[in-house]
């Protein structure tokens, strides 16, 4: 009777486990592989990123060792795969340590700025009222100077060398930085989970830690990563002004400076540090649009 019982008894089942929905970083590196621009170009910034680190491993002569009897050797010559400059010096062993310092003056003053300015406009975002005033009209001073006008006259004023060139460029993307980071912030604030957090009591500082930061970063940290290409041109316009890096220092804005008296022997070589920037410019920015459009849940 009992084995009668426990036959037609129904069986009970544990209610299935509903599927884990994708995190929203998963969700952008999904729609970033999607974009077969930005894998390109992410690949190229990592290669150069690379020869930047080993440089010291991948170039085939010293950078700095000079010859006279091989001076601008064309494009191919036997040692000289790429030709050698003014001073006999080998191009390709120039260009790769060139961008170990080209690559430094593009991202740390944007990293710089992306710190100060986050703080700057998240700050002046999330009070508003008369801070928000004070503090966006005094950026709105720096902000309304031509970049290029400004990093000149900033690099013209604290004097030549990388660290001046360092600061200038940092100054002069710290209102950019800011204003985006203010704008997205007076946007956040203003939602119902921020209203709900201030009502329960969350001090300033936990609700911008907790609520604000995590909404506000990415869109902050995606321009500035627009921002590197600029900075590497920027800091190429300074050396090649001679307000930056100085010889024999391996720099793709000096090597322009340098090598633009040979322009008419040997416009190949001459070339090829403007190339090496507009190829690290062209590849960020298309970068920064594919995590643009990687973060935009909406796309």
């Amino acid at each position: 009777m009992s084995a009668v019982t426990a036959a037609s008894a129904p069986a009970t089942t544990s209610p299935p486990t509903p599927a884990r929905s994708p995190g929203y970083w998963s969700g952008v590196w999904r729609r970033f592989k999607t974009d077969k621009v930005a894998v390109c170009a992410g690949l190229v910034v990592l290669a150069i990123i690379l020869m930047a680190i080993f440089a010291d491993y991948i170039a085939p002569a010293d950078p700095t060792r000079s010859s006279m009897l091989r001076r601008l050797r064309p494009i191919g010559t036997p040692g000289y795969p790429l030709g050698a400059d003014e001073l006999g010096r080998d191009m390709l062993s120039r260009l790769i340590h060139g961008a170990r310092l080209s690559l430094f003056m593009g991202v740390v003053p944007v990293f710089i700025a992306f710190v100060f300015g986050s703080v700057i406009g998240v700050a002046a975002g999330f009070f508003g009222g008369k801070f928000n005033t004070i503090t966006m009209r005094t950026v709105d001073v720096f902000y309304a100077f031509p970049s290029v006008l400004l990093a000149i006259a900033l690099s013209g004023a604290l004097g030549a060398g990388i660290f001046n060139s360092l600061l200038s460029l940092t100054i002069v993307f710290i209102p950019p930085i800011a204003r985006i980071a203010e704008s997205v912030t007076t946007q956040v604030r203003s939602m119902d989970y921020v209203e709900a957090a201030r009502a329960s009591g969350a001090n300033a500082l936990t609700i911008i830690r907790v609520h604000v930061l995590g909404n506000v970063l990415g869109p902050i940290f995606v321009y500035a990563t627009s921002l590197i290409s600029v900075s590497m041109i920027l800091a190429s316009g300074l050396s090649f002004l001679g307000l930056g890096t100085k010889p024999p220092t391996p720099e793709w804005g000096l090597m322009l400076n340098t090598l633009r008296t040979a322009i008419y022997v040997q416009p190949w070589v001459a070339a090829l540090p403007g190339v090496a920037i507009f190829i690290t410019s062209i590849s960020f920015n298309l970068l920064s649009d594919g995590l643009r459009s990687a973060m935009d849940v909406k796309g």
